[in-house]
């Protein structure tokens, strides 16, 4: 039996996962600590955020987050990628700045707005 905290909503609910029965959750309050408990416990994901080289005169850095997650197991690899790119204004808020992370089907995109 495995003891987590619900992140899914304010609430954190302290829920009960038992891996021996098929992880069944207990403890939440909703069907999206039940999902959330069986999920971390057999394929734990998240979404990531960093920054990445930008050629701007006015920003060093740009912000990028992942749009889905990536198994938390994959983290480093995915993050390590990013230490190739140099993203060249413009840039738009949403713009994808590298495709198809580790072949996940998420892509990392800008998170803010560079002209120039």
């Amino acid at each position: 039996m495995t003891e987590l905290i619900c992140i899914m909503c304010p609430k954190g609910c302290r829920l009960k996962v038992d891996e021996e029965n098929g992880f069944q959750v207990t403890g939440n309050s909703c069907e999206k600590g039940a999902v959330y408990g069986k999920n971390e416990l057999q394929n734990p994901t998240r979404v990531i955020t960093s920054t990445v080289k930008i050629d701007s005169r006015t920003h060093r850095r740009l912000t990028v987050k992942t749009n889905g997650e990536i198994a938390k197991g994959k983290i480093m690899q995915a993050t390590a990628l990013l230490n190739r790119v140099t993203v060249k204004t413009p840039v738009h808020c949403g713009d994808v700045v590298l495709k198809n992370v580790l072949d996940s089907g998420v892509d990392f995109v800008s998170t803010k707005t560079v002209l120039e």
